[in-house]
C-alpha cells in the first residue's frame, strides 16, 4: 500500500495486523480522490481512521490539515507510524476516541471540516447509520464533501439528517464508495 499522488507520492504505508483493519485499496483512493477533485487548504477528518491511509492521501494532495479518530489501539499506533512522512507534523492530529464522543469534542472545540473521509468496519457501519448523519453534521463546513466507504453488496448508502445537494456512488470489486457534497447545516 503506498500514497498514490502528491508531495508523498509512492511513500509507503503499513496497516495494522489482523483483519479487524481493512485498508482503502490504493485502486479505490486514486478512483475517489480523482472524483472528488482537488482538496489543497482544507481541513480533513478522518473517521475510523485505520491505518490513516485516506488522510494520509488527502494530506499529500495539499490538504492543509488532517484529523484521524481511531480506537484501536494497533491502528493509533499504525497511524502515528505512517504519519511520521508528514513534513509538517502540527497538519496531523491523532484523537485516542470512539467516533462519537470524538464528534462531540470536535463540535465543542468548533472544529469544522471541508472533507469527511468515513470507512468503519462494514458490520458496524449498518448499525451506526441511522445516527451517523446527525452525529457528523454540527462538524461539517457548508459545502463539505463527505466520504463513506461501504460494502459494495449492501446496496447505496444513505444518511439521513443531512442537506445532501450532490451525490456520487460507484463500486470498485467489494468496495462502494458514496460521495456527497453537503449543503448548509442547520442545527
Amino acid at each position: 500500500m503506498r500514497v498514490v499522488a502528491g508531495d508523498y507520492r509512492g511513500r509507503t504505508l503499513t496497516a495494522p495486523r489482523g483483519h479487524s483493519t481493512r485498508p482503502t485499496s490504493d485502486r479505490v483512493r486514486e478512483a475517489l480522490f480523482a472524483i472528488i477533485g482537488p482538496v489543497d487548504g482544507l481541513d480533513v477528518l478522518d473517521l475510523f481512521a485505520g491505518s490513516g491511509a485516506l488522510g494520509l492521501e488527502a494530506l499529500s494532495r495539499g490538504a492543509a490539515s488532517a484529523t484521524f479518530v481511531e480506537r484501536s489501539g494497533p491502528a493509533l499506533a499504525t497511524i502515528r507510524a505512517n504519519a511520521a512522512m508528514v513534513d509538517d507534523p502540527a497538519r496531523v492530529r491523532v484523537v485516542a476516541a470512539d467516533w462519537r464522543a470524538a464528534l462531540r469534542a470536535e463540535c465543542a472545540a468548533g472544529k469544522v471540516y471541508g472533507l469527511c473521509l468515513i470507512d468503519p468496519p462494514y458490520s458496524v457501519l449498518s448499525r451506526i447509520a441511522g445516527q451517523l448523519g446527525s452525529a457528523i453534521q454540527p462538524v461539517l463546513a457548508a459545502g463539505a464533501t463527505l466520504v463513506v466507504e461501504h460494502a459494495a453488496g449492501a446496496g447505496p448508502f444513505e444518511l439521513h439528517d443531512l442537506p445532501v445537494t450532490a451525490r456520487t456512488d460507484r463500486t470498485y470489486g467489494g468496495t462502494g464508495i458514496a460521495i456527497m457534497r453537503i449543503g448548509e447545516c442547520v442545527s
